[in-house]
């Protein structure tokens, strides 16, 4: 990775949406069905963005999910317009240096105000909440699972999309239903299962368990596509094959491991972030730099 790091965007022609915990939004003047999205070096833990930013890692989220979109398309049309900043509107090139490798040009979408998950593996919140009843987010599981088990099948489990610093929560699909409206909510429910598994089977071909991942829908002319970030180490369970053992957490090609290290602090997860250790930066980076590596090859 490269060893400046981009923490914050500045585009003074442009007019800032929205600054979220990793990416920076911007509109275009004179292309109102466009957005400019810009993947920082920033990196959030526990819906906490740290203080130290993790270089070129925003063009590594941004080369991994221009790589999915293309493998994906077959399933659900996307939002990516172009990442070659010599086709983005003349405003914007002027700003290349920020733009080049971490931004894509995009449609404008209605976003829809559920974040699709989709878990193949006993893992994470959906553990804890296994350990104190078998029945979790209206699923009935069979009692005796270990930790990182496989499901049966890949299991859909929407959440509430929560403003920057609160946490999303996991909502029933009766509530998604009541949400979205019931035709939608089976649409989204559908299209997410297929992207996992298309997925899912391609990265065990390069020795990678997508245990989790989180997707993003976005509505256009009545129709749903795929839009944010996908499949990458921030929004994504990475684990390899070649480790894999249930029964325990899995080492991993996410940010698990900047999470299990600030879970051996004194800290409440609550803002300001610990400081981060120039070792768990470097090491962080290369896990994101791998995953990529194996994905993308």
């Amino acid at each position: 990775m490269s060893n400046a790091a981009l923490i914050q965007t500045n585009l003074p022609e442009l007019t800032l949406l929205h600054r979220g915990k990793v990416r920076d939004m911007y509109e275009i003047p004179g292309h109102a069905d466009k957005l400019l999205l810009i993947a920082t070096d920033r990196i959030s833990a526990y819906d906490v963005v740290m203080s130290e930013p993790v270089p070129g890692k925003g063009k590594v989220l941004t080369d991994i999910s221009l790589f999915w979109f293309k493998l994906l398309a077959d399933i659900v049309p996307n939002h990516l317009l172009s990442a070659d900043v010599d086709q983005y509107p003349a405003i914007c090139q002027q700003y290349r240096q920020q733009l080049e490798g971490r931004s894509m040009l995009v449609r404008r979408t209605k976003v829809m105000p559920i974040e699709c998950i989709v878990r193949g593996y006993l893992s994470g919140s959906f553990w804890s909440a296994y350990k104190k009843n078998t029945t979790v987010c209206g699923f009935a599981l069979p009692a005796g699972l270990r930790e990182s088990d496989k499901f049966p099948q890949p299991l859909f489990t929407p959440s509430t999309k929560a403003e920057q610093g609160l946490h999303d929560e996991n909502i029933s699909f009766a509530k998604m239903e009541e949400t979205v409206g019931k035709e939608t909510a089976a649409k989204m429910a559908a299209i997410s299962l297929r992207l996992y598994e298309k997925a899912a089977e391609y990265a065990l071909s390069k020795g990678i368990i997508i245990a989790d991942t989180k997707f993003e829908l976005g509505m256009v002319d009545g129709e749903l596509i795929l839009i944010d970030e996908v499949l990458t180490p921030d929004s994504s369970r990475f684990w390899p094959v070649d480790e894999y053992a249930p029964g325990k957490g899995q080492p991993s090609f996410d940010k698990q491991f900047l999470r299990d290290y600030l879970s051996s602090l004194d800290w409440n997860k609550q803002p300001p972030p610990p400081p981060l250790p120039a070792e768990i930066v470097e090491k962080t980076a290369a896990r994101y730099k791998e995953a990529a590596q194996r994905l993308t090859a």
